[in-house]
């Protein structure tokens, strides 16, 4: 018999000191005043689900708003490997700056290639091992529940990645908007192999 674990993917609000600036694992607070895109997508997400977010504010404050508006869940655990990529030294530059003293090393799509490491911060790729294990233990833990996640856009496109076993460069090129859903299903039983499927990516309920 086949079972479905269904991971509901949701990236948090907007941070409220957005200048420009790369914040990383900077704990700012976000903006949650859009009440009809938080009633949107509580309407969205499942009922009697297990919810989790990273240690951080602005994921912590999603889910609050998401409650508030209708969603319906338990209190979220809070899950340290599902906080955003550490960006270190560069963490409270411009965007612009960075960009400007990299040259030909910075990424369209990102900081920076998968495999490079900020002064003092971390990969992408260090990020893809840092997300899979707790993803793995969290599908055995509630295998057959639904996990509505609140969490990164980093940690999201890692989430992908795992999910499709894409290359960390591939995985880079992935939108992922804020306050939007991810839907990621884990169905395992007899010859399915590793047994992971999506079903939304990037989706914006208003």
């Amino acid at each position: 018999m086949n079972t479905t674990t269904r991971w509901w993917w949701v990236r948090h609000a907007p941070v409220r000191v957005n200048d420009g600036r790369i914040y990383g694992q900077a704990d700012h607070p976000c903006d949650c005043t859009d009440e009809a895109l938080f009633k949107a997508l509580a309407t969205q997400l499942p009922q009697d689900a297990v919810w989790v977010t990273s240690t951080l504010l602005r994921t912590i404050q999603t889910a609050d708003a998401l409650r508030a508006a209708g969603a319906t869940g338990p209190e979220p655990t809070r899950e340290s490997g599902f906080a955003e990529q550490s960006f270190g030294d560069w963490q409270g530059l411009k965007y612009a700056e960075l960009q400007e003293t990299r040259g030909e090393s910075w990424h369209r799509f990102w900081l920076a290639p998968a495999h490079e490491a900020p002064p003092g911060g971390e990969s992408f790729v260090d990020l893809m091992d840092r997300v899979a294990p707790v993803i793995d233990r969290l599908t055995v833990e509630h295998r057959g529940r639904d996990i509505v996640a609140v969490t990164h856009g980093g940690t999201i496109r890692a989430a992908i990645a795992h999910a499709l076993q894409l290359p960390p460069e591939t995985a880079l090129a992935f939108s992922i908007d804020n306050v939007s859903l991810t839907r990621l299903e884990h169905v395992d039983g007899p010859g399915l192999g590793h047994g992971w499927r999506v079903a939304t990516v990037n989706y914006m309920a208003a």
